[in-house]
């Protein structure tokens, strides 16, 4: 899942991006608050975090603009306004959450997860459908009770299948969410990690829908 984080300051955004790598994310970044708004009304994110000393044009700003633009993506601000005050302004011009800095990339990856969790209806740590268990936390899956190792690719294509249990999501939705915009891959590249992660999960559990996608469907025996 991509998570934009919109932050100017380089040893900021040196320790988020990372953080959030390691938590399964795939993070991307933008610097000034015109290109952020840019992309977050033209490309699908899980999650934004969002700081509010930006150039061009200030995070608040954005933020009511991209709200403006009828886009619902979770955002969490992170910034050194902290006050109560500039807290309620921040959640009245559209944020989720909010993060005063100085933090601990801990607590940001946590509360990204929460927000993600939360836009999806799944406020459990556990996702279990088809006899496969996912502990969101300690980033786990087990098949039939028995432990399954994933790559942090496989786990992070597991968890969008299972949190869109019996909806089809295309490849290119797929391709969107598991991969940095900019990042270089085969044409197959997908298709390749599906069949990897069949082969660990079971070859009937993930269902291709041609010419349309892959789902994990929501009820019914496994196979």
């Amino acid at each position: 899942m991509k998570v934009l984080v919109i932050e100017d300051e380089e040893a900021i955004a040196g320790r988020i991006l990372p953080a959030l790598a390691r938590a399964g994310f795939v993070p991307e970044r933008a610097m000034d608050g015109e290109d952020a708004l840019f992309r977050a009304t033209e490309e699908e994110f899980a999650a934004i975090v969002l700081d509010l000393g930006l150039p061009v044009l200030d995070g608040l700003s954005l933020l009511r603009r991209l709200r403006a633009a009828g886009r619902a993506t979770p955002v969490l601000i992170v910034s050194a306004r902290a006050s109560w005050t500039e807290r309620v302004e921040g959640i009245d011009a559209g944020a989720d959450d909010y993060l005063g800095k100085p933090f601990r990339v801990e607590e940001l990856v946590a509360r990204v997860r929460a927000l993600v969790r939360r836009a999806h209806g799944h406020f459990q740590p556990i996702l279990s459908v088809r006899g496969i268990e996912l502990d969101t936390r300690a980033r786990t899956a087990a098949v039939d009770g028995a432990p399954v190792a994933l790559t942090a690719s496989e786990w992070r294509l597991l968890h969008l299948l299972m949190q869109n249990a019996g909806r089809v999501l295309s490849r290119q939705e797929l391709a969107g969410q598991l991969y940095a915009e900019h990042e270089e891959r085969e044409s197959n590249t997908l298709e390749v990690l599906v069949g990897r992660l069949r082969r660990k999960i079971g070859e009937d559990r993930i269902r291709t829908r041609r010419g349309l996608g892959y789902l994990i469907e929501a009820e019914g025996p496994a196979g």
